[in-house]
């Protein structure tokens, strides 16, 4: 593995642990198959010249105006401060931090309201507290997905084989149940599990685990999660059309550091890699939603972060934003 996808899930484990989390979160391509002012209400003046106590109405609530974004484009980070989500608002519709709960020290619709993000929440593997995430999720209802099994064929991430996946898998659809949410997951990728690197070998050994276990009925996989850091996005997403299942990219960005004279080393070719991956997301149907990895990172050999100081967007931030987008 190389000394900057070493570094990428370090980061990712510094920023579960500030947050307070049970586990850490990251993906890789192990493999290469290359306001409104508040308006008063009017009060009529009496035509009696008897004078009239009248009681005061109150102005209603602002509201905040719609930002035009796209509703597909997310961000996968700890936004663990309010500068930051401000800073992202203008062009960013959810994100997630790989853990239970936003790190930042407000209600989830507080935030909805005023940056109009949608944080969402992962579970991982056999440590997560189910019956906290649905009293989570009850408590919460303006949240609408819940992020599964971060990377489970990679050893250093939930490291689930497939059969230990699927009896795992029926808790996850109790939740759905009780709650309404949508099931997104596995966050499969090309790992480094034994036997199953190949993200489409553990798939179809956890469906095959999870229907010889439950009566030969499919698991309930709202949407399929995937991690991708090269090239060919395209393709890697055509191989995962059998499942019959609408994508989540949770994380992606070009880290190709080969060096082939492919490798993104500048500035310049993770812009360009950032216009064509976006492009590809919002053109796609199957596509439902996708998530930049990452905020912000130091040292940054890919020139990958959104974020430069606190509440300030980097140059690769402000491309991100303004990229087109189809709703």
């Amino acid at each position: 593995m190389t000394n900057a996808f070493q570094r990428r899930r370090q980061l990712i484990t510094l920023l579960a642990a500030s947050a307070g989390l049970s586990a850490c979160g990251g993906g890789t391509a192990a493999t290469s198959p290359v306001g409104s002012t508040p308006v008063s209400t009017p009060v009529s003046t009496p035509v009696s010249t008897t004078p009239v106590s009248t009681p005061p109405v109150a102005a209603p609530a602002p509201v905040t105006p719609a930002i035009a974004k796209s509703a597909k484009r997310g961000v996968a980070y700890d936004l663990a401060s309010t500068a930051d989500l401000g800073a992202l608002s203008a062009g960013v519709s959810w994100w997630y931090n790989w853990g239970s709960k936003p790190g930042v020290d407000a209600k989830v619709d507080a935030l909805k309201s005023s940056y109009q993000m949608d944080y969402l929440p992962m579970l991982w593997d056999e440590n997560s507290n189910t019956s906290a995430m649905t009293s989570y999720l009850l408590a919460n209802p303006g949240i609408k997905y819940l992020l599964l099994m971060n990377e489970p064929n990679l050893t250093d991430q939930a490291n689930l084989s497939p059969a230990a996946a699927a009896a795992l898998w029926p808790a996850y659809e109790a939740i759905a149940k009780a709650s309404g949410v949508k099931l997104v997951g596995p966050a499969i990728t090309w790992g480094t599990l034994a036997n199953y690197s190949d993200p489409v070998v553990w798939m179809d050994a956890f469906i095959a685990a999870y229907q010889g276990a439950n009566g030969g009925r499919a698991p309930q996989i709202d949407y399929l999660a995937f991690h991708w850091y090269d090239y060919g996005l395209a393709g890697q997403l055509d191989r995962l059309l059998k499942y019959g299942k609408p994508f989540w990219v949770t994380e992606m960005a070009n880290w190709h550091s080969q060096n082939d004279g492919a490798q993104i080393d500048t500035l310049a070719k993770q812009k360009a890699q950032m216009t064509a991956l976006v492009a590809l997301c919002e053109g796609r149907a199957d596509v439902f939603r996708y998530a930049w990895f990452i905020g912000r990172m130091s040292p940054d050999p890919h020139f990958t972060s959104l974020l430069g100081a606190s509440g300030q967007l980097s140059e690769l931030g402000q491309l991100y934003l303004s990229l087109p987008y189809v709703n």
